[in-house]
Order: C-alpha cells, then sequence, then structure tokens
C-alpha cells in the first residue's frame, strides 16, 4: 500500500480525535500515523460523533474512557504495532506502525477486538495474501526480526533440547487482562517441568527487564535445579529453533514460537490463542474457528496494523517496514560494539562517522594496538589494506553511490563491508561471492523486489555517480560499447588480467570485432582530470562519448565490452551481452562471456536478477541523507533519482582539484 505524503488512508473518513495522554502530543511518529489515518487530535470535550483516544490498558486510559462514557462517544484504542522498533518503547524510539481498534484492544479478551473479528470472520482465503504471509514469516526468521532487536544473531544458543517459558514485564496491561500473577507464572514453570521430566527449562528473561526498564516475574530465587535464568540477549528464532516446549501466558514469544512451527502451551488469552494452533489452559470459548499459521500472521501483521515509512512520510505495506527494519538493524548490530579504522583520508571521516558511528564513535587511527583496544571491530579502507590490517573489515564504495564523483569528494549514499576480501579482487573469495553464490535459489518475494529494483535503476537511469549528460549522435552498425576506466584503480590492479590499459582493451576489442561500431566512453575521473587513463582513442573507435551519459549509452548499443568496470554490471541489468577482459565480480556466473581467468569458487549459474539482489541488497549499506538513518536500497534509488540530496562544500570541491592536480603531476614525472 502506497500513499502520497500528507493523505489519509485510502477510504477512511478524517474525524476529530480527543485524547488525554501527554504522549499522543509529545509522540510525533504516533500523531502523524494517526493523522494518515484521518485522525485529527484535539484536545478538550468530544460531541457524540467524536472519537476520544487511549493508549491500550494504561494507567491513564480511565481518563478517556470516563470522558468517552460520559459524552456518549465511541474509543479509539492505540497500541505498538508487533514489529515495534529496535529497543523497546521505553527507550525513546518511535513505533514503525500502530494498532487502532475501535472495537477492544488485542490483549484483551474481555471483548472482541478489531484483529479477533478479523481471525474469525474474515475469509483469509486470498492466494497472494497468504503468499505475502508466507515469504514475511521466511524473511523474518532468516533476517532474525522481532519486536525488539538489539541483540546479535551470531550469539550462541543454549545446546538445544530445552523448555523455553516466557517471563514478561511485571503489571504488562496484556498480563492483567489474562488475570494472571506470579502464582500463575509459577504455576506455568511447575506445568513446564511436570510435561518434560528431565529436559532443562530455561526462563527467558523480557528484552525490558534486561534494559532494567521493569521487573519480571521470575528471579534467581525460581532458578532451581534444571531450572535456569536466560538472561542472554539473542535473537528469539534461535532461541525457539532449539527448544522442544515453549510456555507462555501473553508473550509475544508465543505468537513466534507459533510461527517458528512450535504449538506453545498458553496460561493466559493473547490474541493468538484459541484458533488450533497452541494448547490452550483456558481459551475464550467464542473462538472456534481453525487457521493455519499463514492466516494467523496474514491477519495480525498484514491487514491488522497500520504501517508507516519515515523515508516517504506515508502508511506503507508490511513489506516497506520490514525493508527499512533490516537496515536499521543491520546497522545496529554491525555498529553497536564500536568500529576503529584505518586508511581512511581525512575528507572521508565525516560520511564514515554518519555511516558507522551512531551507536558508538568511530576511533580513527592507524596504530593496531590502538585499534584492538577497547572491545572495538577493526576497519580498513580497501585500498589501504595490508599485512598490518589482517582481519580488519575491508570498505570500499557501493555501486549506487552518490550523484557526483568520489574523486571530486561527494560522500557516498552506499559502503559495502567485507570480511573475506573485497569485491574487486578476484584473488581471494570476498563476502559477495558468497552472497551471489546464495542467490541461485530465490523466494518469489525476493525475486519480486530485485525485479522492481532493477526495474527503477532501468527506467530512472539511475547508476552508480548519475552525472547526467546527453548521448551524442553514434554512427549506424553493430555498437559496442567500450567503457575506460582508471588505469591506477584497485580493480585494474587486482582484476584486469593481461589487458590493463585502454590503449589495449580498444586494440583487443578491434581485433576481435573489425565491423563493429566501437564506442568508446573514457571514464569521468580521468575526463575530470582527477585520475590516470588518458587514451587516443581515434582510429580504434568510431566514437568517442565524452562527458555522455552512460546509461543513455547503453541504450543505445548492442554490447558491451570491459576490463572490469562497473558499467559492464549495470549493462547486465539491462539485458546487453558483456565480454569482460578481465575479472570483476560479476564474470564467472554464467552471466558473461569471460575472456580472462575466473576463480574456482564461482562455479554457481545465478539469474540476473540473483546477482543483482547479491550486489544492490545483501551486500552493501545505504544511508539516507535527507533524514540521517540507514536505510534500504529502495530509498536510495529513490534520493538519487529526485536528486535530494546534499552538495559537498567548497572546502570538498578545491582539495578534489589539488588531488587531481598531484595526480597529474605525478604521471608527467614517472
Amino acid at each position: 500500500m502506497r500513499l502520497m505524503p500528507g493523505r489519509t488512508e485510502a477510504g477512511s473518513t478524517s474525524s476529530r480525535l480527543f485524547v488525554f495522554n501527554g504522549g499522543f502530543l509529545t509522540q510525533r511518529r504516533v500523531r502523524r500515523i494517526l493523522q494518515l489515518c484521518g485522525h485529527r487530535i484535539r484536545l478538550g470535550l468530544p460531541q457524540a460523533e467524536d472519537l476520544v483516544g487511549i493508549w491500550g490498558a494504561t494507567p491513564t486510559a480511565h481518563r478517556g474512557l470516563a470522558v468517552a462514557a460520559q459524552r456518549g462517544c465511541g474509543l479509539l484504542r492505540v497500541e505498538d504495532a508487533f514489529l515495534r522498533s529496535l529497543h523497546p518503547g521505553r527507550a525513546g524510539e518511535p513505533p514503525m506502525g500502530l494498532l487502532l481498534d475501535q472495537a477492544g484492544v488485542h490483549f484483551d479478551a474481555a471483548q472482541p477486538s478489531e484483529l479477533e473479528q478479523m481471525l474469525a470472520g474474515h475469509p483469509l482465503d486470498d492466494a497472494h495474501l497468504m503468499r505475502r504471509a508466507r515469504d514475511a514469516i521466511a524473511r523474518l526468521k532468516h533476517a532474525h526480526l522481532s519486536k525488539y532487536n538489539a541483540f546479535d544473531p551470531a550469539t550462541p544458543a543454549p545446546e538445544p533440547g530445552y523448555v523455553l517459558v516466557a517471563d514478561q514485564a511485571r503489571d504488562d496491561a496484556s498480563v492483567a487482562a489474562s488475570r494472571a500473577d506470579r502464582a500463575r507464572f509459577l504455576e506455568m514453570l511447575a506445568f513446564a517441568q511436570e510435561e518434560h521430566p528431565g529436559a532443562r527449562v530455561l526462563i527467558k528473561t523480557h528484552p525490558e527487564t534486561l534494559r532494567g526498564y521493569r521487573s519480571g516475574y521470575y528471579d534467581a530465587k525460581d532458578a532451581q535445579g534444571r531450572v535456569e535464568l536466560f538472561t542472554a540477549s539473542m535473537s528469539p528464532w534461535a532461541l525457539l529453533e532449539g527448544a522442544v516446549g515453549v510456555y507462555t501466558v501473553s508473550s509475544q514469544l508465543g505468537f513466534e514460537a507459533i510461527l517458528a512451527g512450535h504449538k506453545p502451551r498458553v496460561f493466559g488469552q493473547p490474541f493468538y490463542a484459541g484458533w488450533g494452533l497452541s494448547i490452550d489452559d483456558a481459551p475464550p470459548a467464542r473462538r472456534q474457528r481453525r487457521l493455519t499459521r499463514a492466516q494467523l500472521f496474514a491477519a495480525a501483521m498484514i491487514l491488522y496494523p497500520k504501517w508507516y515509512d519515515p523515508f516517504q512520510d506515508e502508511l506503507c505495506g508490511l513489506e516497506t517496514v520490514l525493508d527499512n527494519l533490516e537496515a536499521r538493524v543491520r546497522a545496529w548490530r554491525d555498529d553497536h560494539c564500536g568500529w576503529a579504522a584505518s586508511g581512511m583520508r581525512l575528507w572521508k571521516r565525516k560520511p564514515l562517522q554518519k555511516f558507522f558511528g551512531a551507536e558508538k564513535r568511530m576511533l580513527f587511527t592507524e596504530d593496531p594496538a590502538t585499534a584492538q583496544a577497547g572491545g572495538r571491530r577493526r576497519m580498513v579502507w580497501a585500498g589501504k589494506a595490508d599485512a598490518a590490517q589482517e582481519g580488519a573489515v575491508q570498505v570500499e564504495d557501493g555501486f549506487l553511490r552518490s550523484r557526483g564523483l568520489g574523486a571530486e569528494l561527494v560522500p557516498p549514499l552506499s559502503l559495502v563491508t567485507d570480511r573475506q576480501g573485497i569485491y574487486y579482487d578476484p584473488r581471494r573469495a570476498s563476502d559477495l561471492d558468497r552472497l551471489i553464490a546464495s542467490r541461485v535459489e530465490m523466494s518469489q518475494a525476493e525475486e519480486l523486489r530485485a525485479e522492481h529494483l532493477v526495474r527503477s535503476l532501468v527506467r530512472d537511469g539511475v547508476s552508480k555517480y548519475n552525472l547526467g549528460g546527453t548521448a551524442p549522435a553514434l554512427p549506424e552498425g553493430h555498437r559496442i560499447l567500450v567503457p575506460g576506466q582508471v588505469e591506477d584503480d584497485a580493480s585494474i590492479l587486482c582484476g584486469a588480467g593481461e589487458v590493463k590499459t585502454n590503449l589495449d582493451l580498444l586494440r583487443g576489442v578491434r581485433q576481435a570485432n573489425p565491423d563493429a561500431v566501437i564506442v568508446y566512453k573514457p571514464h569521468p575521473d580521468v575526463e575530470a582530470g582527477l585520475r590516470k587513463g588518458q587514451v587516443a582513442a581515434e582510429g580504434l573507435a568510431d566514437a568517442v562519448a565524452s562527458h555522455a551519459d552512460p546509461m543513455a549509452l547503453l541504450g543505445a548499443v548492442q554490447e558491451v565490452w570491459t576490463m572490469t568496470s562497473l558499467l559492464g554490471f549495470e549493462a547486465l541489468l539491462r539485458g546487453l551481452p558483456v565480454t569482460t577482459l578481465g575479472t570483476p565480480f560479476y564474470a564467472g556466473w554464467g552471466l558473461t562471456t569471460d575472456l580472462a581467468p575466473v576463480p574456482p569458487w564461482r562455479q554457481a549459474q545465478v539469474t540476473v536478477l540473483g546477482l543483482a539482489y547479491a550486489a544492490l541488497i545483501d551486500y552493501p549499506r545505504y544511508f539516507d541523507p535527507v533524514t540521517g538513518q540507514p536505510c534500504p536500497v529502495e530509498v536510495a534509488v529513490r534520493r538519487l533519482r529526485e536528486g535530494r540530496l546534499p552538495h559537498p562544500g567548497l572546502g570538498n570541491r578545491l582539495l578534489s582539484k589539488l588531488q587531481g592536480l598531484f595526480a597529474t603531476y605525478a604521471h608527467l614525472w614517472r
């Protein structure tokens, strides 16, 4: 679902919403979602046709309940959606969506909520909806996404074979609605031991308890014999994988247990109880329908919530929320321990700090001992990596970089990090090699996402630098585009093979294609006088497309020959045949004609969509300069297309000119 910024949800009617809880006024995200859903927040006394907004069953809800009863108007109950944020709400992070309900509240079975009505009466039989649900469940598991997400999926899980008992925050509204107390939690713990004799029992501490916000119902005194308090912060999906039984009162962990394939033992009356997917101690008698996991998920996660996209400032579908949450969570999981960075030029440090320093400021140092101190991870700019940085993560620009050249010191929107090697060096396997090989098979949702991404890139002419320009008039005939490269670039030095210069490249293409129309496109860094690689192409090329838009050129040629240029990858996305004389990252996967040897580990045969998914979604990280937040690739493409990007300052531009001048003189003195 997509709405234009500022519009309310399709089909909704604008209503006045009177509130008596300060959070509705102070939480900007909550106000905005309500506004987009057609609710205009007001103070004062409502009329009969108005609504009163209350937050779930909070201590302040009684004010709104009393006013609504006195004034004879309806209620709108507001709660966080089931995918909320990185940290618990008490940390101050805004929610990614809201649950708006005029019938009840999802965790209180005293009266049917709109979610319960949907689960009981909606057909939930649409094939497309069920496919979306199954794909989203798989994606949650694969990306280790939950309601709160400040955990590292790499945290070792306990030895499998344990029983999992979910603790909850003391006096939580969902616990009170299930009429549970500490005695009920102790009864549940006793059942877990009795029904699984000999098995270890792990009491999973609630995330808010771990953060010190609220105590739970269990404490160290309850960890006796084979019962343990499990206080590690780890992925619920990894924890559920090793469990032989799951016990809960009303925790969302019970919902996730159902999605993970368990049939949890439920001692309360949460929204997921009573539908045949759990073993219920006291289910609401009116819940008689039997549902599948996909049906339960579709109602609770796709149809019921109001999801919000902060990058577009609009309501959106679950898939967009997953895109956004994945980007945010990946950044936290990469960065929360902090980074020590080496080999970083001064002008790069500010953009790097924005990319990697939001959780803990980066430390820039060339001293390996300093870099290893304090538990920080180590990174090095890929072109500066040497034996002293062995084991450090290598960093390089991504494939959708900016509007403007890196040599002109324009900050990047995307960067890649690689633990094994780096994508342009075929002498050793890289993380990108592994990711490409893993995309031999993709789900339908992944294929659709990659297809939509590629279509938008082609339609809007988005590329690495997005410099603009036009395509010159070209001679008629079978046209071959030959992109020039920076001859001292790391991709040439590491992966060019026998052909290492633009002159030799042109000679080789002409010799192999004597009757073709050869179109030579100089590299923009070379054209700008910033890097090495100038060549007199006349006589070898039939046309020299100086300062031309490379994307427009791709629409005017029939094939591309290159050493290692990214233009070869962009040509593949547009369905053009590509011949490589070197070994770029996209060679060796069955998509190109390769005239140089390819690494033996590149044996998989992938599709263009699989290659695009790995190179543009899996591998890079993206940063949105408009919101200052990590973002998915789709947001970066939109920013590049619309041009809503800050420009480098005068200092950066002067520094780039000096850099080019020094490069020119260095070349002359060689």
